[in-house]
């Protein structure tokens, strides 16, 4: 039986050289949908990403990745930024390719796209539970 419907807009992948291919990117995503959903995934540098994040958080640094979620149901309508420097920053810091980080980010946001946070101690160890299980199940290393 097929899974959910995704609708999946990329943006700025041809930016950055290595980045997986677009039906990567999908298959990662798709792991964590349980409905149907339009998403659009933009790839910025880290001048745009903290631009984003100032605008929108009011913080002033480039972050790997936000969710801006508009709807969860009965479609899931979200745009996903990932900062494709801070991105690669943090897989080294884990010392982690930054493939695994990747598809760790991409799960994580689409969680949050979902209606999923982690505001709380009890919300992130269901929400960290619930990417260990989807990262696992693509064949992904535990990222906690």
């Amino acid at each position: 039986m097929p899974g959910p419907a995704l609708s999946l807009s990329i943006q700025g992948r041809t930016r950055f050289t290595d980045l997986p291919a677009r039906a990567t990117l999908a298959r990662w995503i798709r792991a964590a949908l349980v409905r149907d959903a339009r998403l659009t995934v933009r790839f910025v540098d880290a001048r745009e990403g903290r631009q984003f994040n100032r605008d929108f958080r009011a913080k002033d640094y480039a972050p790997d990745v936000l969710t801006f979620s508009y709807s969860t149901r009965p479609i899931v309508h979200a745009d996903i930024v990932i900062c494709v420097p801070a991105l690669r920053r943090e897989a080294r810091a884990r010392r982690t390719p930054a493939r695994e980080h990747l598809a760790h980010l991409l799960v994580h946001a689409t969680l949050h796209a979902l209606g999923q946070h982690h505001e709380n101690a009890g919300a992130a160890r269901k929400m960290e539970s619930h990417e260990r299980k989807i990262l696992s199940s693509l064949g992904k290393r535990d990222p906690y």
